[in-house]
């Protein structure tokens, strides 16, 4: 191509050049634009078409049943289907930032399709008054609309991920305005979206909180188009001039009309900026031959400018490797280098998998060493989605040879896709094959890879890798599952064969479900443990405060027990345990009768000796026999608990009585201390004598204050170390001190002391 040609292609538009390119010629057949409302994405998006139902047009070989026709930007088709949505005409259609096709319709209804034409979010409506007065038009911008109804009301979705319709000031017009467009709240010093509308020879700016009126005198416009940050408006007058003017209307930066503008373009002379002029130039070529032309001059000229940084000629040569992948007619992305670096690599990609281009992606990816893994990842899901027919063996392979190109791909995530598509086997196997290259990747794997299991219900799987990762919430979290899915004897096999997870469960249940983790025990043969839980139910019985007064709650309470005691007699190794528990019983219920019968709750869970003890203090004297002859008290602790207990009462004739009944077979040290407790001196010198050891008489005789006779007493046990501790202990009285020296210098003369 000669430079005339190329020169030629150029037009002078104010200080800059602009042509016009032929990128394909489109391969939608006969579609004809005048015939269809049209919606192009940016960025070199898919092109939405559907026959214009507002004009008059003859049908040749096509349905009258409309079709929302999806096509990329070479006019190869992408998906089609009926259009058949309620609600009226079809008032507007764009594509949002996200690839998503909005269309309104006229009774304000909303309907959101992905590229290949299916319907992708819950429809909406712009409200009460668009539905009763019908929507006349629409204006998009990235994520958001505003629609203007029949009465000039205007109302707004500031963001489609978020579809809450409000209303805008009331403008005030009574009839269309010839022109409209919208500035994207991210750029307005309110942060909400202001609607321009022109009316007349000016333009109103509408928001929420009122409505302004700009550019007095400047209009009337035809058309308006505000630049992508927001600062700039492109306005074309009904007098055919071009205005770039600031969106606040303070200042036309400049006006063309048709007249030849005179300033020629000045080539400059440095090597360095020259050089740098080629590269941009190339970046922003389409044809493949002028791009390399423009980068061997460049790379010429670099040769000679030491200066220049290479990284530059570089990054220009890796972008247009992509631009020109995806400008292919096959994958029709037309990306201009601008659109690029404002889309970046990322969402190209994710817009290249999602119109299923993956081989393209993934070498795009490793091209410029982007992780491939949302490239994998989309293509496993949709090669497992594609592929019905194919064996989950056959297909796994497939599947893991290309998952290996990718390390640390989620398998989990492939793995519930399959799941989802009804090949549970398909995801069981995806699942184990996933590699792990350290303890930590791999726990993070089960995190994710065991509730995936239990969705696919390989329960006892996925118990085995929870047990294995260690982590104790994520057993409980799949041995609650199981405990819900399965009976409850397949559930004990299944966790009787775990230590963790038995463990766990019988630590839970022990606080929450004493009847399953008994019936747990039961069914593995743990007795003992039964035991355990039966005597800890009686304890709880115990706490309760009816539990008193004959309360028929100790009826159940010694039942318990008396389960525990059968369940403890079953096993050699609990002998004790079940001796105990046949006492503890028949203590209780012997308790329980005395509650009865002395209508005192006071009784129940004593001791053996304290229930012998109050029943003399209450002169039940036959009772407190039966308790001694029931449990097989000793003679011996009988005289000590009969002794304190009528001390107690201060019954001294009868404690009299009965240390004459017969020799005590412990002496008579349980009368003297009994009194000596009450604080009768002349009850315990009674029974002080009677000592057989000279020491416990003289003890006896010092508690009370009796020095002489303490101090005759230690003379005959011949103890010094008695002596001086008596001596000590009596210190305070002069004349039992003087009565110890006494007696010492006396048995010192002896040899004695």
């Amino acid at each position: 191509m000669t430079a005339v040609s190329v020169a030629g292609e150029w037009q002078l538009l104010y200080n800059r050049f602009y042509r016009k390119l032929t990128i394909y010629t489109m391969q939608w057949g006969r579609i004809d634009l005048s015939r269809h409302r049209i919606a192009a994405a940016p960025f070199g998006g898919p092109v939405a078409a559907i026959r214009d139902d507002s004009k008059i047009v003859q049908l040749y070989a096509e349905s009258a049943r409309r079709k929302l026709l999806i096509f990329n930007a070479a006019g190869r088709a992408l998906a089609s289907a009926i259009w058949d949505r309620p609600g009226g005409r079809l008032v507007g259609m764009a594509w949002t930032d996200d690839q998503v096709l909005v269309c309104v319709v006229q009774d304000g209804t909303v309907y959101r399709y992905n590229v290949h034409a299916e319907l992708c979010a819950p429809q909406f409506s712009m409200g009460k008054e668009c539905f009763e007065h019908g929507v006349v038009d629409c204006v998009f911008w990235g994520n958001g609309m505003v629609c203007i109804t029949e009465r000039f009301q205007i109302f707004c979705v500031p963001d489609f991920k978020n579809p809450v319709p409000c209303r805008l000031s009331d403008p005030g017009i009574d009839e269309y305005p010839l022109c409209v467009a919208v500035i994207d709240p991210q750029y307005t010093m309110s942060g909400n979206v202001e609607v321009l509308l022109g009316v007349g020879d000016h333009v109103l700016l509408v928001e929420e909180d009122g409505v302004q009126q700009l550019g007095v005198g400047v209009g009337p416009f035809q058309k308006m188009a505000v630049s992508q940050n927001g600062k700039y408006l492109a306005t074309f007058t009904h007098d055919g001039r071009l205005l770039v003017i600031l969106t606040d209307f303070s200042k036309i930066i400049f006006e063309y009309t048709c007249e030849a503008d005179e300033n020629l373009r000045l080539i400059r002379s440095s090597l360095a900026e020259a050089v740098e002029t080629c590269i941009d130039a190339a970046g922003h070529e389409f044809d493949v031959s002028r791009q390399r032309t423009l980068l061997r001059a460049a790379s010429y000229g670099r040769a000679f400018c030491s200066q220049f940084p290479r990284d530059h000629f570089q990054e220009m040569c890796k972008i247009l490797r992509v631009l020109n992948a995806v400008r292919n007619h096959e994958i029709g992305i037309p990306l201009s280098i601008q659109q690029y670096k404002l889309l970046t690599a990322p969402v190209l990609i994710g817009r290249l998998i999602n119109a299923n281009h993956h081989l393209v992606a993934l070498r795009i990816s490793e091209y410029l060493n982007l992780n491939p893994e949302v490239v994998i990842m989309h293509w496993a899901c949709a090669k497992i989605t594609a592929s019905p027919a194919i064996q989950d063996s056959a297909l796994l392979e497939i599947l893991l040879d290309k998952l290996k190109l990718c390390k640390g791909i989620s398998y989990a995530a492939i793995a519930a896709h399959a799941d989802n598509s009804g090949r549970r086997k398909l995801a069981a196997m995806i699942v184990d094959h996933e590699p792990h290259s350290s303890k930590q990747a791999y726990n993070a794997y089960i995190v994710n890879f065991v509730p995936l299991l239990l969705s696919i219900e390989e329960e006892d799987s996925a118990l085995v890798k929870a047990i294995e990762s260690g982590d104790t919430d994520l057993v409980y979290l799949v041995l609650f599952h199981i405990w819900q899915k399965k009976p409850a004897l397949d559930f004990f096999g299944t966790i009787n064969a775990r230590p963790l997870a038995r463990d766990l469960f019988i630590s839970y249940s022990r606080y929450y479900k004493h009847e399953f983790l008994k019936d747990f025990f039961l069914s593995t043969g743990r007795l003992q443990d039964v035991a355990f839980l039966l005597l800890k139910e009686s304890w709880k019985l115990e706490k309760n405060p009816m539990a008193s007064k004959g309360s028929p709650l100790h009826g159940p309470r010694i039942r318990l027990i008396e389960q525990a005691q059968k369940l403890f007699s079953e096993t050699k190794e609990h002998n004790f345990e079940s001796k105990a528990a046949e006492e503890h019983a028949k203590l209780l219920r012997l308790q329980h009768d005395l509650e009865v019968s002395t209508k005192q709750a006071i009784f129940v869970d004593s001791s053996i000796s304290d229930t012998i003890r109050t029943c003399i203090v209450l002169g039940n004297h036959r009772e407190a026999m039966r308790v001694r002859t029931e449990f097989k008290v000793s003679e011996k602790r009988w005289y000590w608990l009969k002794a304190f207990a009528l001390a107690t009462v201060r019954d001294w004739d009868a404690l009299e009585k009965f240390s004459k009944e017969k020799r005590p077979p412990g002496g008579y040290k349980p009368f003297v201390e009994a009194c000596i407790d009450a604080d009768e001196k002349a009850e315990a010198v009674k029974y002080i004598p009677k000592l057989t050891e000279p020491r416990e008489r003289s003890e006896a005789y010092a508690r009370i204050g009796m020095a002489k006779e303490a101090a005759d007493a230690a003379s005959q046990a011949k103890d010094s170390e008695l002596f001086g501790r008596l001596k000590l202990s009596l210190a305070q009285n002069a004349a039992a001190s003087s009565i110890f020296d006494t007696l010492r210098d006396r048995l010192s003369f002896q040899g004695v002391y």
